[in-house]
């Protein structure tokens, strides 16, 4: 389910169309979340605006992550996930 600490976990990830990704936790939630506000936070999300750039995105840590450090907290993917995502059940 989550880790100890009661943290949601990225267990899986895949870039799909346009900003999206598909996600699943590790309590099974799975769905897609759209990254593209994420865009203009600042200089480390700048380089997703390029969609090679964005589409190597890996899970590192029980969140998804980039080359150049960038990473989004899992709390929050959960969030737009269960909040407002297009949730599918395994």
């Amino acid at each position: 389910m989550n880790n100890m600490d009661g943290i949601p976990e990225v267990t899986k990830a895949r870039p799909t169309a346009g900003r999206r990704v598909w996600l699943r936790f590790a309590d099974g939630e799975e769905g897609e979340v759209d990254l593209a506000r994420y865009l203009n936070y600042g200089p480390v999300f700048g380089p997703l605006a390029d969609e090679e750039f964005f589409r190597q995105l890996r899970v590192e840590a029980g969140t998804i992550a980039w080359p150049n450090g960038a990473d989004i907290a899992p709390e929050r993917l959960y969030e737009l996930l269960v909040g407002c995502g297009e949730r599918s059940s395994l």
